[in-house]
């Protein structure tokens, strides 16, 4: 009885990966590749390419503002915080997981389409930012509250407002996977990979990963159940360490092997065109090296999946515009810095790449302990731990504000306490088949968004050209 059991939960998981896999070939397929980078060409030039016109202002508005301790009215973040809390749920394991995999399935070329794509979403991600905060509201707890649906529903007639619907349909059901579990899953995995290396265990402990699990668990519900003002509060000061802690560790490396740059830099251009050439023959396609390059870039920023913006809709600001500058910095640091120097890890630490199969943070932690030794296994334990919490505070307040656009704010509270619960399942189950689920939902996600910021591109060009014809000018 036990065993028919058994065998038919394998046959439903294997159905479910079956399906899975078809709906995700189609939805990162060559449709979705010509939507997003159209959208984000679209934008750039009706913008005239603002992010890289404006690109001074978008750094003085974010790194020059670091050091600003301005308070935030009730109900809000100052604009320093919602810019933290949109970079917690971007800067994540898909800094580090996500761009092992795109080198691994797509070849050293992946990386070259992830800063091609990145480049276009600066401006799909202020697009983004500039709408949340354009088309935002105040809820019932006098807390803005902004994102896509709320930009379709404020932005466009009432013919669209199921794309609203399906967006936060498709948020609720992505977050536990993409911001919790895969999340917890990897803190737990950098954990037991840090204890093993100074060999305080000898394998996967299943009844200390259920410790961890509950432990991270009431961590994040603490965090969340705070409210914005706890949020905003624990993400300016995570991450900008995080993010200091991991560049300073991946730059080491670099320099440690700095005679190899140039030829890694010479593989990542050659195998953007010609991936046999560097991959031996095994990654010949060069649109699978730019859909994995591409879908792992967007996994990683989120640009054109519209969640930073409902980070950025709680922010204290009247200035659209202003705000949506953060947005240009948010993919700079995620992709074209942080995600660059990970590759940089992989690619010239020399560790060898199984190319054609799956790879994980395994392979950047590899980087980094054949550069330094297993000793700097805890310090890419404690950057991961600190990436993988961060992500999952940001994408608890993604899910709480679809949730709540769905029903009400009474939801919220209950929504929370479940969402922290999933930490205990991403801290004891194997995720392989969530990652990929995960991957299918962010892309689900996509097409709402993307079609509301195609109709509503004339409101971000209008809006942009207000902005810098007046106050921008002086400012």
């Amino acid at each position: 009885m036990q065993n028919s059991q058994q065998k038919g939960t394998v046959k439903m998981v294997e159905k479910i990966a079956s399906i899975n896999q078809v709906v995700n070939g189609f939805i990162w397929g060559a449709p979705a590749m010509i939507c997003i980078i159209g959208v984000g060409l679209l934008l750039s030039v009706r913008t005239r390419f603002i992010q890289i016109r404006k690109f001074g202002v978008a750094m003085k508005n974010t790194v020059g503002k670091i050091f600003d301790k301005t308070q935030a009215k009730d109900g809000s973040m100052s604009p320093f915080q919602a810019v933290c809390t949109a970079l917690a749920g971007t800067v994540g394991t898909g800094n580090i997981a996500g761009v092992a995999g795109a080198i691994a399935l797509g070849g050293p070329g992946a990386i070259f389409w992830m800063w091609c794509s990145a480049f276009l979403g600066m401006c799909t991600k202020f697009s983004e930012v500039t709408l949340a905060i354009h088309f935002r509201e105040k809820n019932s707890n006098g807390e803005y509250v902004g994102g896509p649906m709320y930009y379709i529903k404020n932005g466009l007639s009432k013919k669209w407002y199921f794309l609203a619907v399906l967006y936060a349909v498709f948020g609720v059901l992505t977050v536990f996977g993409t911001g919790n579990a895969t999340q917890v899953n990897t803190i737990v995995a950098s954990i037991n990979s840090a204890l093993m290396s100074f060999h305080i265990i000898d394998g996967t402990n299943d009844k200390a990963n259920l410790i961890f699990g509950i432990f991270i668990a009431a961590l994040v519900a603490m965090v969340l159940l705070g409210g914005i003002k706890r949020i905003g509060q624990v993400t300016e000061k995570l991450v900008p360490f995080m993010a200091l802690l991991y560049i300073v560790l991946a730059l080491g490396v670099i320099l440690l092997n700095l005679h190899v740059v140039p030829s890694v830099f010479a593989s990542i251009i050659e195998g953007a065109f010609h991936p046999s050439a560097v991959t031996g023959g095994v990654v010949g396609s060069l649109f699978l090296s730019m859909k994995k390059g591409v879908s792992r870039g967007i996994f990683s920023n989120e640009a054109g999946l519209g969640t930073g913006s409902i980070a950025h809709a709680c922010a204290d600001t009247k200035k659209p515009v202003k705000q949506g500058m953060f947005g240009i910095f948010e993919v700079f640091t995620d992709t074209i810095v942080i995600c660059t120097l990970t590759a940089l890890v992989i690619l010239c630490s020399g560790v060898a790449v199984d190319y054609g199969k799956a790879a994980g943070a395994e392979l950047t932690i590899l980087g980094f302990t054949s550069t330094y030794g297993s000793w700097v296994s805890i310090f890419t334990a404690v950057a991961m731990c600190c990436f993988a919490f961060s992500t999952a505070v940001g994408w608890g307040l993604y899910g709480a504000r679809c949730i709540e656009f769905l029903f009400s704010e009474k939801v919220i509270k209950p929504f929370m306490v479940i969402y922290s619960l999933v930490a205990i399942l991403g801290a004891t189950a194997n995720l392989g088949l969530m990652w990929s689920i995960a991957e299918t939902f962010n892309g689900l996600m996509a097409i709402p968004n993307l079609i509301a910021l195609f109709l509503l591109s004339g409101t971000v060009v209008k809006l942009t050209k207000e902005y810098f014809a007046g106050e921008g000018k002086t400012k």
